[in-house]
């Protein structure tokens, strides 16, 4: 399906110079002379090399037709990640090359989603919220003040991440698994 390259979105599956990319970013430029462009992040799903590239509106763009399933972490060994099917129980393995950086915020019984080319997993999907424990993190500093104050704090996973200053060591937040960054304190 041809789409225009300014319509790109984080996530779409495109088809660019011979290979299947996956868009990181896409940022739209308005310069103050020339036309505008979309300024796209991709990453093959194949190597996991990295481009960047400007796609003009007039330009057009293969979209792949991803089918997306959802399926249940299970598991892990050295060298692959253990899914099961919700729908059928069969199960599926996904290389450590495929899952990423993701690998750190899966957890036992996860729901995520899978992203299949032409019967073939492309792309790991996580729940939009994650729910974390903050292991380490600073004290609060009286007289600070709490409306816009972030401090740095380890998750229970080793994962880095900036908090409000009402956040405590051994208390439950919400992350997003967009952005990875701090949503809410989670209700216990």
């Amino acid at each position: 399906m041809k789409i225009s390259g300014n319509n790109l979105k984080v996530g779409m599956i495109i088809s660019h110079k011979g290979s299947d990319w996956k868009v990181v970013s896409a940022q739209a430029v308005k310069p103050g002379k020339g036309g505008a462009f979309a300024q796209v992040e991709l990453k093959n799903l194949k190597d996991n090399s990295k481009l960047n590239e400007r796609f003009r509106s007039n330009e057009d763009v293969d979209r792949l037709f991803v089918e997306s399933k959802e399926f249940q972490f299970s598991y892990k060994d050295d060298e692959n990640f253990f899914f099961m099917d919700t729908s059928n129980y069969e199960q599926i393995n996904l290389t450590s090359d495929l899952v990423g950086e993701l690998s750190i915020f899966l957890q036992d019984n996860m729901l995520v989603s899978i992203e299949f080319v032409e019967n073939k997993p492309v792309s790991l999907k996580l729940p939009e919220h994650i729910k974390e424990k903050v292991v380490e993190t600073e004290a609060v500093i009286k007289g600070q003040t709490a409306a816009s104050s972030f401090k740095p704090a380890i998750l229970s996973n080793g994962f880095k991440i900036m908090v409000p200053g009402h956040i405590e060591n051994d208390t439950f937040i919400i992350l997003s698994s967009t952005t990875f960054t701090y949503v809410e304190k989670a209700k216990n």
